[in-house]
């Protein structure tokens, strides 16, 4: 019997990722009668401001190039928010957000605006972080007639002012940081009250194409990081539920040939909640991303 156990993590950054690539996974993970905790942007897709990231962040253009990101995303999605109006994403596809949680799957926030809370958070006043979030949840209890009681934040970009608005909204849990374990964060010299539960694996567009990593080899890395305890794995609608989907469909028939748990990250903060320590949370670098993200300290 495995002492493993899995934490889907699934980022739904764009209208064409949600339009396309959950109703892909829904029907992937009904196939595998696997539950997933599903984190939704809520407002206008401006993917096409992260050409910016160009002239900002170090390796971006070779992470695009290297995770095939044109056909992953598509040339519409890349061009909304500037040649393309920027669309709304939940207001679009409300029932594609009610069909995730009907089908028994955690619905959360990942961000109003992804590109803008990734790209420009640090510089947001505190009013502009409650803005944001505010947004986010606003709408999020429209289409589900309740509060949201978890949040992802865009790329893994957080701030002090971010885990204090997450606080004051009462949430179980967030999944805002890269780590080993569940955690109370510890940032700015302030101890914050939610939950924290890190992705401890590498996304796929971290490790594909680098160190000889393929399709072909991908999941076996993925198999090598397996450990005992909480794994939590962060996918991407667009990726797995598109261009990757049969790289992920053979992913998780090796993690159930290796008799896994799955479980959703409600789950895992309900086993971890009371014993979590506090750790420092600090913006740093991450091999396989372009810019800084949240990493779990001591």
């Amino acid at each position: 019997m495995s002492t493993s156990t899995v934490a889907l993590k699934v980022d739904v950054d764009t209208y064409a990722g949600t339009r396309d690539g959950v109703p892909r996974l829904l029907s992937i993970f009904e196939d595998f009668g696997i539950k997933a905790t599903f984190y939704f942007s809520m407002g206008p897709d401006n993917s096409g401001k992260a050409i910016r990231r160009l002239f900002t962040r170090k390796g971006f253009l070779k992470k695009m190039l290297r995770t095939k990101a044109p056909a992953a995303y598509g040339i519409k999605t890349m061009l909304y928010g500037t040649l393309l109006p920027a669309p709304l994403i939940a207001k679009s596809f409300p029932d594609i957000l009610r069909e995730t949680e009907r089908k028994g799957h955690e619905t959360g926030i990942h961000c109003w605006d992804h590109v803008k809370w990734h790209d420009l958070l640090p510089w947001f006043p505190k009013q502009v972080t409650a803005m944001e979030l505010g947004k986010a949840g606003s709408t999020f209890e429209k289409i589900f007639a309740r509060r949201t009681r978890t949040t992802a934040a865009p790329g893994w970009t957080v701030s002090p002012d971010s885990l204090e608005v997450q606080d004051a909204m009462e949430l179980e849990y967030c999944s805002d940081s890269r780590g080993r374990y569940p955690f109370y964060p510890v940032m700015g010299g302030r101890t914050f009250k939610t939950l924290q539960i890190p992705s401890n694996w590498p996304t796929m567009d971290e490790i594909l194409g680098e160190n000889g990593i393929s399709e072909e080899t991908i999941n076996d890395h993925y198999l090598s990081l397996l450990q005992p305890g909480l794994n939590v794995h962060t996918i991407h609608a667009e990726m797995e539920g598109g261009i990757l989907s049969t790289v992920f469909i053979d992913l998780l028939k090796k993690l159930v040939a290796a008799d896994v748990r799955f479980i959703t990250l409600s789950e895992a903060a309900k086993e971890h909640a009371a014993t979590a320590p506090t750790c420092t949370l600090e913006m740093g670098e991450l091999t396989g991303r372009a810019g800084d993200v949240a990493i779990q300290g001591r």
